[in-house]
């Protein structure tokens, strides 16, 4: 797959059937019905699969609170996994252990650097039988992401960055990595309110700068069915960039006019492609 500019409208074929890439207008709060993965309506009372969220850097699990009250609401029973940010190889071990307590079939969700742990935590736990990425990385095996994140420019997010040196785990000097609390707003999401992101600068966890330097040990969207949310007013992960992974995945894609925190911006979007990917999981 080369690094070729993607049409807006272009036809992607999905990991389970085809589907076209599909844009949600602004002002509607989930995507048009033909996202639907077809099956119909869920039944009234029907068992549904797990539902785990992962957030990604400068966030914490209070980043997927509108989008966990939605499918609550539904009746979906939802954990949202603990991210540690210490790295790729630490982190998506964490979460593939926390999976392994999840009984049954599993809808793994992950927002931003989230997308990156699934891809590898997933490849280890063969419940997973969905994977949806919202606004993300979504990587290869082998690859390193701070080389992924670079083949397509416009990215704001290195310039607002502030490095802290912390002691790492071996007793030698490590980096954390915070999103300056000034930029939060105007490269994270730029459309949500400023009260709003104020508190979650706030409250920000810092990242390793070791995440872009590990390198991808497994890609469970190679064999798990994918879908996708593309941000397409994103300032972190580029829009051409997200577009390439998808179609590499073949995932089933819906693209939304929102900065790269959807989950606040446009939640009824966010859960209602999870709720897609859901009903093509039968416990």
């Amino acid at each position: 797959m080369t690094g070729r500019p993607l049409s807006r409208r272009h036809t992607i074929k999905g990991a389970v059937g085809a589907a076209a890439v599909l844009t949600v207008a602004p002002g509607t709060g989930a995507p048009p019905a033909a996202a639907s993965d077809g099956s119909g309506a869920e039944a009234a009372g029907a068992v549904k699969a797990s539902v785990v969220l992962v957030h990604g850097a400068f966030a914490d699990a209070a980043s997927w609170n509108p989008v966990t009250e939605r499918l609550q609401h539904q009746g979906h029973p939802v954990i949202v996994a603990a991210n540690p940010l210490r790295g790729l190889t630490h982190d998506a071990a964490q979460v593939a252990a926390r999976l392994a307590t999840v009984p049954g079939p599993v809808v793994l969700v992950g927002h931003s650097y989230g997308g990156a742990v699934i891809t590898q935590a997933a490849a280890t736990a063969p419940h997973v039988k969905a994977l949806v990425y919202i606004a993300a990385f979504i990587p290869d095996t082998g690859e390193v992401l701070g080389e992924l994140a670079a083949r397509f420019p416009g990215s704001q997010l290195d310039a607002a960055l502030t490095p802290v040196p912390v002691p790492g785990p071996d007793g030698a000097t490590a980096t954390d990595l915070y999103l300056r609390p000034d930029r939060y707003h105007d490269v994270f999401a730029q459309d949500v309110a400023r009260p709003t992101t104020r508190v979650l600068a706030a409250g920000q966890r810092p990242l390793s700068a070791s995440a872009f330097t590990d390198r991808v040990s497994g890609a469970a969207w190679h064999t798990v069915p994918s879908w996708t949310l593309i941000s397409t007013r994103d300032r972190g992960i580029v829009p051409e960039l997200q577009r390439f992974q998808a179609v590499r995945a073949r995932s089933r894609t819906i693209e939304v006019p929102t900065s790269h925190l959807p989950m606040y911006s446009r939640p009824d979007a966010v859960a209602a492609l999870i709720r897609s990917a859901s009903r093509t999981v039968h416990p």
